[in-house]
């Protein structure tokens, strides 16, 4: 029975893991260098309230009828089991293309990759931060910035392409020069987002529950977290998320958060100065947030290497999108099995 290992818990990791359960393996395994599931759509919570919880990375999900076929039962089977929900909250500036559906998740955009790594079966580790990858008799040996390193039949990599070429070991060699140039081809926008958590019973009086802002050289968006949710209680602290513009993200990229925190939070006051002070803020950095190029002339995945099988796939070899995660995993999970 063959050893699988997927590298990232997050939407293409765990729809991959979920997919290959029941085919000719033994464990799967998931590690994450995160402390918890969702990677880009990770959910925070407030360090005083559990129930206070604010999405720092994909806000709704957005389900396109073009082309949209392969992917619906994923859709219906979310909705089925009311992991979402209909969009009906109003949020000023949306884009809401013909034909398109957005949905957003009740408990919080991490509940979807919670709900694939159950439905996977897959032991999940996370702060596992996966650094060397080298082949040792016939297996792949993986190595984490802390734990002994671990053999593999097979290793999945998921995360965000540029942290693929960082990996040290025997991948350095095994990623040929062709391969390397796609790789290094791929690129990313950058941003910050900001979670502000509040106690129960604040008000927060806007007549709307998120915004595109477009003329602000800072904050692209703003939702009331709970309210886009439909989650609005007097027993749960609201919470609001700040993201700010590409620009912004790359122009502070490598900058003191404490510094970054505060320029948010002084454009923040500027657009909504009847904002309450919050009980507690999250800063999120966000290196590679969207994918803006993605790795070229790859049906959602790469084979680096066959006997063993190590691949990479993830948002970076398609677009970044719910349907651009599922089509990677569908493409990751399919060449897997082929190689059994």
């Amino acid at each position: 029975m063959a050893r699988v290992l997927v590298v990232g818990a997050g939407l293409t990791g765990s729809v991959c893991a979920a997919l290959l359960r029941g085919s000719a393996l033994g464990r799967i395994a998931v590690w994450d260098k995160a402390r918890g599931a969702g990677g880009r759509m990770s959910t925070s919570r407030s360090a005083r309230d559990a129930a206070c919880i604010a999405d720092l990375g994909a806000q709704y999900i957005t389900l396109e009828t073009e082309g949209a076929e392969p992917r619906r039962s994923f859709y219906e089977e979310l909705l089925s089991h009311g992991i979402l929900k209909p969009l009906t909250a109003p949020i000023e500036g949306m884009v809401v293309k013909e034909g398109s559906c957005n949905y957003v998740a009740p408990q919080g955009m991490s509940s979807v990759v919670k709900y694939y790594l159950k439905q996977s079966g897959a032991d999940v580790f996370y702060e596992q931060h996966v650094t060397c990858i080298s082949l040792r008799d016939g297996k792949w040996e993986v190595s984490g910035k802390m734990g002994p390193p671990e053999q593999f039949d097979v290793v999945v990599l998921t995360m965000p392409v540029p942290q693929i070429l960082q990996l040290q070991g025997d991948i350095v060699n095994i990623i040929n020069e062709s391969q390397k140039q796609q790789l290094e081809s791929a690129s990313y926008s950058s941003r910050y987002a900001l979670g502000l958590f509040y106690e129960a019973g604040t008000q927060i009086d806007v007549p709307w529950a998120a915004q595109y802002i477009t003329d602000n050289p800072c904050i692209r968006f703003i939702s009331i977290d709970n309210k886009k949710r439909n989650i609005e209680s007097p027993e749960i602290g609201p919470s609001v998320v700040v993201h700010t513009t590409v620009t912004f993200g790359s122009e502070h990229l490598d900058s003191d958060p404490a510094e970054v925190q505060q320029l948010i939070l002084n454009h923040l006051e500027r657009i909504v100065p009847s904002l309450p002070k919050p009980a507690s803020i999250k800063c999120q950095k966000w290196r590679y947030s969207q994918v803006t190029k993605a790795v070229p002339n790859c049906l959602g995945q790469m084979i680096l290497h066959t006997q063993p099988l190590l691949i990479c796939g993830g948002d970076g070899f398609t677009f970044s999108n719910f349907s651009g995660c599922i089509d990677s995993a569908m493409s990751l999970a399919e060449a897997v099995k082929s190689h059994l």
